[in-house]
């Protein structure tokens, strides 16, 4: 009985990111210790991580679902959109590749003009596509179901067509060394292509991407010229932001489009 509820605690898991405690109680209608004591063992398998008042998917070659993923930290993917936004002017070309905040920063450019956008996300050019005044282009390739994400050689030839202004690329998962992660390696050589491809590279990713882990590398922190996000971990982390003169923008200090710059490769205007 008890293997049962672990396993339906984890499937819960994998369906939607999060459970908690007070969650498992209503629905197993079991005391608090008989929750604790499953979450307990499937932390210490490394299934689950715990969080203040319940636990985490931790799996660190299966990634959660795309609904799932949607959900977490939702409001700090709208900021990082927003303060995106900002960053691109009307009359750009750029790239977004696949993910809930690159889908975040698409919602926030609705409203600029004489965009050139190349995605290989169906999510992106399908929240675009009504928007007359910008242009989208998708990628061609092996449509992914699981997230509507294009991918595999056809679209990595694609890309490599472009020359663009901007990328708008996010990551699984992000190393403390800086390396950005992912896990299926398909996508992850469509993102290569894309930071290869653009004239100024802007990484976005929520600060839950420092808690987990994938298995395949995208690349590096050092890649990216801009840095979004709703705060860094820890001061070790700046400082390897700042080694690298990327420039940061931390929603949570400025909710709306001020930025802070440990290094300032490209300062506060100006992008190339």
């Amino acid at each position: 009985m008890s293997e049962n509820r672990r396993q339906s605690i984890l499937d819960i898991a994998r369906q939607v990111g999060l459970v908690t405690v007070d969650e498992l109680l209503t629905r197993f209608n079991v005391t608090p210790q008989t929750i604790r004591k499953d979450l307990n063992r499937l932390c210490d398998e490394r299934l689950l991580t715990r969080t203040h008042g319940g636990a985490r998917l931790a799996s660190s070659v299966e990634n959660m679902s795309y609904e799932a993923r949607r959900m977490l930290a939702s409001d700090q993917k709208q900021a990082i959109g927003r303060a995106v936004a900002a960053i691109i002017p009307d009359n750009a070309s750029l790239f977004v590749n696949i993910g809930t905040t690159t889908e975040a920063v698409a919602q926030a450019l609705l409203q600029h003009r004489h965009l050139l956008v190349i995605t290989n996300n169906i999510n992106v050019a399908s929240a675009m596509r009504p928007y007359s005044d910008n242009k989208v282009i998708i990628a061609s390739g092996e449509v992914r179901s699981s997230d509507g994400g294009v991918i595999g050689e056809s679209a990595v030839d694609f890309i490599k067509q472009f020359k663009v202004d901007f990328a708008v690329i996010g990551a699984s998962a992000i190393d403390s060394d800086g390396a950005l992660l992912d896990y299926d390696y398909r996508e992850v050589k469509v993102s290569q292509a894309i930071l290869s491809n653009a004239r100024h590279v802007i990484l976005v990713a929520d600060s839950t991407k420092h808690e987990r882990s994938a298995p395949i590398r995208i690349g590096h922190i050092s890649q990216a010229h801009s840095f979004v996000t709703d705060h860094c971990p820890d001061a070790a982390f700046r400082a390897l932001l700042s080694s690298f003169d990327v420039r940061t923008i931390e929603t949570d200090l400025e909710p709306t489009s001020g930025s802070h710059t440990p290094g300032g490769r490209r300062g506060t205007s100006g992008f190339d």
